[in-house]
């Protein structure tokens, strides 16, 4: 009996639909900071400070929609502007101690919903998803292969 190679077209639908549920499940209360409000204030602050334009970058959002998430970001209080060093003209950003506050409390808020939602599972199930998490993690970083992974990237 030959083994079949997996349709990865079908695994990727799956895998986009499953995402997708258990992002909107693991959402909390509206008053709380969206997704892309959080991601791009941890990103500032794991890899900041940073231009505006390399956070859009590194984010995958427009210029326009980046200046909107430092607005409101700058407004909140979680981040603070600062002179470029190496460009008078340009300014970075960076987290403010009530931004990385918010950072871990939207982590820790989604971190326990999630592990909610895989309290009941068997075993075995768990254990296949902490098995596909080094994949999954290199896919969500942009990495396309395990050499990427392992080229010191």
């Amino acid at each position: 009996m030959s083994h079949r190679q997996p349709d990865r077209t079908e695994i990727a639908a799956r895998l986009a639909a499953a995402v997708g549920r258990i992002n909107r499940r693991a959402r909390t209360d509206s008053a709380a900071l969206g997704y892309g409000l959080v991601s791009a204030l941890a990103t500032i602050q794991a890899e900041g400070p940073l231009r505006p334009g390399d956070l859009s970058r590194i984010e995958v959002v427009t210029k326009p929609t980046m200046t909107r998430i430092l607005t409101e970001l700058e407004q909140r209080g979680f981040i603070e502007r600062e002179a470029d060093p190496r460009d008078g003209r340009a300014f970075m950003v960076s987290a403010t101690p009530a931004g990385i506050a918010a950072v871990e409390r939207a982590r820790s808020d989604r971190t326990g919903i999630v592990a909610g939602l895989i309290a009941d599972l068997p075993d075995d199930d768990v254990d296949s998803i902490a098995a596909a998490l080094a994949a999954l993690e290199r896919i969500g970083q942009g990495e396309r292969s395990q050499e990427a992974h392992t080229s010191g990237r």
